[in-house]
């Protein structure tokens, strides 16, 4: 059962990543970059000369691990789904270099009996010489089988309207059936997106892909839907994870753009299920 007050105060060692270009390659390649190998626009993101870095790979910089996982957190891990996440670019992420990454607990609510909990998590990762920010990450966990454990109702976070108009342009991306397997040496090992047996256990038919590889893929869709590939046109993203994908799927993401905000949204065209809501891109000035 949680303990919300240790939960609260969990310490967190700063992670130091030493990050290199075969690390943003990876990233890159993990969110489908690369099926047309000769367009030069994904190109800037796969190859060492002129490389940057995708924007969306801050949710993974510097990574403290599957810490829920730890006995001490007395959560159901098995049945821990991605809930919600924010990402804040503060400068265009470094190709190579030390950065360190800071965690905290930002929040526990408690849904009730049966009806789980959230655990919110703030990560910043800054520049491991300078101390200069490149990026806030915050997310939130969905703990389907740990509700009742006495802990506070509130507060959640805000949803973001979507227009109801007809989106203003779409994107499809499609995944790979070993998609989940690349993805996952970002370093997200939790095995629910790799061991059948316990995708299974967890509740679904088979291994489901990474929700922050199908955010990386929306973040694609963005970039050449709404940036033209330039990483510096993004400034602040928001997004609900709605259902899983699982890998082999293809992804549309419908995109309203209003000024400086475009709202968006992914859905499986195998399935017509929406896999991402509420999403919420405020591009850079």
């Amino acid at each position: 059962m949680i303990d919300y007050e240790r939960l609260m105060n969990r310490h967190f060692p700063p992670v130091r990543q030493t990050l290199t270009k075969r690390d943003c390659i990876l990233y890159a390649l993990g969110v489908g970059l690369g099926g047309d190998p000769c367009n030069a626009a994904q190109l800037r993101f796969l190859y060492e000369e002129g490389l940057q870095a995708l924007p969306t790979m801050a949710a993974v910089l510097a990574y403290p691990g599957f810490w829920l996982k730890d006995a001490d957190c007395g959560v159901d891990w098995l049945r821990i789904v991605h809930g919600e996440q924010r990402l804040a670019i503060h400068r265009p992420l470094p190709v190579e270099g030390e950065i360190i990454g800071r965690t905290r607990v930002a929040g526990i609510v408690d849904k009730g009996p049966g009806k789980g909990a959230i655990i919110y998590s703030t990560r910043e990762i800054v520049d491991g010489a300078t101390g200069t920010p490149y990026a806030t990450v915050e997310q939130s966990a969905f703990c389907r089988g740990d509700g009742g454990f006495g802990g506070p109702s509130g507060p959640a976070w805000p949803v973001h309207p979507l227009p109801e108009r007809t989106p203003d342009r779409i994107c499809d991306l499609p995944t790979l059936p070993q998609q989940a397997l690349l993805y996952r040496l970002n370093g997200d090992l939790n095995p629910i997106h790799a061991d059948p047996d316990l995708a299974r256990a967890a509740g679904f038919e088979r291994p489901i892909l990474h929700g922050l590889c199908t955010l990386g893929i929306a973040g694609h869709a963005l970039l050449r839907g709404v940036c033209n590939y330039d990483p510096a046109r993004f400034g602040t993203l928001a997004v609900r994870f709605s259902a899983p994908v699982y890998p082999g799927e293809t992804i549309r993401t419908e995109m309203w753009s209003d000024g400086a905000v475009v709202s968006f949204r992914a859905r499986v065209l195998e399935r017509d299920a929406i896999v991402l809501n509420n999403g919420r891109l405020g591009l850079a000035q």
